[in-house]
């Protein structure tokens, strides 16, 4: 997904979720999501849930578009042929076992293809890049495979030691022994390896399916988290029923690193389903719970996310990833990295170092960051950005040290900002009645036949039927 940092609304488009998604088209990448334009019109589309790039996944089809059989089959040959892996999860785990079984100097990966090789195909990939892979290699995967790079599809941005080190660190002190990684394969990849977590089991679902070449059936399963779309639909499924049934003691927690371009309401609903299956494999009542989740996002999705999911906190930990330019410490990141964590997982369990310039804010009965200052009018440590914010006695509320009170404005502003310009007019965005929203507005087109879509600018608009001369 794109990594600017957009959301759910962003640029004049909405995502409409449905309870069922069976009759939904699909593309290559699973159910489509359904899109809605906001303004007079409120045209409807269904498009990729994972791709926002047309050259990636070019799925495009109006809500109430009428969808001939023929076309209905070929499109899904279409999606059968370019879905596939080159091999079935199944094929993968048993090639693997051939590979571990080779001599250390047969031992070759190609990175054109981006495949372990195994001898007899060697001759066939001749003209690539092969490398020599070790054993250690193999267990740490994310450092052999290139880093998917298209921000507008599946950019990849991996944990530095030090975040995953922390992340096991902590769920190891909080007792859970069985870990939902949900885009996470440091994390995975840390509790396969790492000593102090022998008694702690991992499950890795992911949309790069070449992850699948090094796990067997029970370590990875190719998922697409905006859709909960498992590509080995019953397979699949059936190993994370099987991961999430907890026994003997065990507890499971999902830990998930979703691109920052996300949609949010997709990806919630995706967790809300996880939640439902983990409930329904549960020997107590806990009817009303949630699986223990932590969702690593950046701090100003914090309102949105909270709208989807009000029991999660965001806490001040800040999570670095080597190959991001600007989400890490160092001289060629930030100061500090605006991801985050969100859990519902008690605060005050989860104990931040100190060590790293965090400390314990016994008011609050959170770990905050060192400069987050409590305010004693709020009665809350304001800071989401990691600076020292500062209290308005006008705004009844704390704000970045940035700002300034614009008496024009009524309101706490960067110094040069557009007076009178950033006021949100309240009310419906499609006829500007101050009655209703936009998603009640009787005024909502919904028929929309008879007309095709033409690009214009990268976005597909409706035009017109042509009458026939």
């Amino acid at each position: 997904m794109d990594t600017t940092g957009l959301d759910d609304s962003c640029l004049g488009y909405e995502v409409i979720l449905k309870d069922d998604d069976t009759s939904t088209p699909r593309c290559p990448h699973g159910p489509t999501l359904l899109f809605e334009k906001q303004g007079k019109g409120g045209q409807r589309f269904y498009a990729c849930s994972a791709c926002r790039d047309r050259k990636e996944c070019s799925f495009f089809q109006w809500e109430d578009e009428k969808v001939s059989e023929v076309r209905k089959m070929s499109r899904e040959a279409e999606n059968q042929r370019k879905k596939l892996p080159p091999f079935s999860q199944e094929q993968y785990s048993a090639r693997f076992q051939q590979f571990l079984a080779l001599a250390p100097d047969q031992m070759k990966f190609c990175q054109d293809c981006q495949l372990l090789l195994l001898p007899d195909e060697m001759m066939a990939h001749g003209t690539h890049a092969q490398v020599p892979v070790a054993i250690r290699q193999l267990r740490r995967p994310s450092g052999l495979l290139r880093p998917l790079d298209n921000k507008k599809s599946h950019a990849q941005y991996l944990f530095t030691e030090r975040t995953a080190r922390f992340l096991l660190s902590t769920l190891t002190d909080l007792g859970y022994n069985k870990v939902l990684c949900v885009g996470t394969p440091r994390l995975h990849e840390l509790i396969k390896t790492d000593g102090k977590s022998r008694a702690m089991t991992s499950l890795l679902l992911d949309i790069d399916f070449r992850y699948g070449q090094f796990y067997s059936q029970n370590e990875f399963c190719h998922y697409n988290m905006f859709n909960h779309h498992f590509f080995d639909s019953q397979t699949s499924s059936e190993v994370v029923r099987a991961f999430l049934r907890e026994s003997n003691g065990e507890k499971a927690v999902m830990v998930a690193d979703p691109p920052f371009g996300g949609l949010v309401k997709p990806l919630a609903k995706s967790f809300s389903r996880i939640s439902q299956t983990w409930r329904e494999l549960q020997s107590d009542d806990s009817s009303n719970v949630d699986i223990p989740m932590i969702w690593i996002f950046p701090y100003f999705f914090e309102p949105r996310i909270l709208e989807c999911l009000p029991s999660l906190t965001m806490l001040d930990y800040q999570v670095d990833y080597d190959n991001h330019s600007l989400y890490k410490h160092g001289k060629t990141g930030r100061k500090q990295s605006p991801v985050r964590l969100f859990t519902n997982i008690t605060p005050s369990k989860i104990a931040l170092p100190e060590d790293e310039g965090y400390r314990f804010c016994a008011i609050c009965a959170r770990y905050v960051w060192s400069l987050n200052t409590h305010c004693l009018t709020c009665n809350v440590c304001p800071s989401k950005d990691g600076r020292q914010w500062k209290h308005c006695s006008l705004c009844e509320r704390c704000v970045k040290p940035s700002w300034r009170h614009c008496q024009s404005c009524d309101r706490c502003a960067l110094p040069d900002h557009p007076c009178n310009q950033s006021k949100v007019k309240e009310g419906c965005f499609n006829c500007a009645s101050l009655g209703h929203k936009r998603k009640s507005c009787p005024r909502k087109r919904v028929s929309r036949g008879g007309s095709k879509s033409k690009r214009r600018n990268g976005v597909y608009v409706k035009q017109p039927a042509k009458k026939m001369k």
